[in-house]
């Protein structure tokens, strides 16, 4: 991972936050991340994201249960441990749907937990920078990436006139690592 520099912009009004946010989109600076104390509705279409692709891995974890539920049963009844119940053919199609169903939901619903997490960063023992304390308790904070070509004045300046209540510019690894919180990283103690 990274350490990037970032100017952070703390907002404490979501009224105040969305035309800030179409403000950074039009100047042409590179948005990290925006962090917000609740879902904020509409917040992904201001920001430009995309729709999220967790439903077709839900249907891949999906048909992964089916087959695996499918193959398993077929395996056992037919070759493994073959039994006669009632006279019923050892290939037994309906007798097996609610097993099949069940396995489909859970692999599914397992599967998709996982990849939100994955996606999201939000895995037990992940540590990721906290750009304020107060990000998840009243404050709107919106992370900009500082690069080559863009001085740290210059974009302070701008986000202080878009609103923001507090602005800084911090040293921070962009993505997620496993570290321990009881220690402070080396870029942390840029920051102190």
């Amino acid at each position: 991972m990274a350490i990037k520099k970032f100017a952070v912009a703390c907002y404490d009004d979501e009224e105040v936050l969305f035309p800030a946010i179409k403000k950074v989109r039009r100047s042409g600076y590179k948005l990290h991340d925006v962090y917000t104390p609740f879902p904020v509705h509409g917040l992904d279409h201001a920001l430009g994201l995309k729709e999220t692709d967790l439903h077709i891995a839900g249907f891949i974890f999906g048909l992964c249960g089916t087959s695996t539920a499918l193959g398993f049963i077929s395996w056992i009844f037919t070759s493994d441990w073959p039994l006669n119940f009632g006279g019923k053919p050892h290939f037994s199609l309906p007798a097996w749907i609610p097993i099949t169903f069940e396995l489909t939901v859970l692999f599914a619903a397992v599967g998709m937990v996982l990849t939100f997490c994955y996606l999201n960063q939000i895995m037990p023992g992940v540590k990721k920078h906290v750009f304020h304390p107060r990000q998840t308790d009243d404050y709107f904070v919106v992370a900009i990436e500082l690069t080559h070509h863009v001085s740290e004045e210059e974009v302070v300046t701008f986000l202080k006139s878009t609103g923001a209540k507090e602005t800084s510019v911090q040293v921070a690894e962009e993505g997620w690592w496993y570290g321990r919180w009881d220690k402070q990283e080396p870029y942390e103690l840029l920051n102190a």
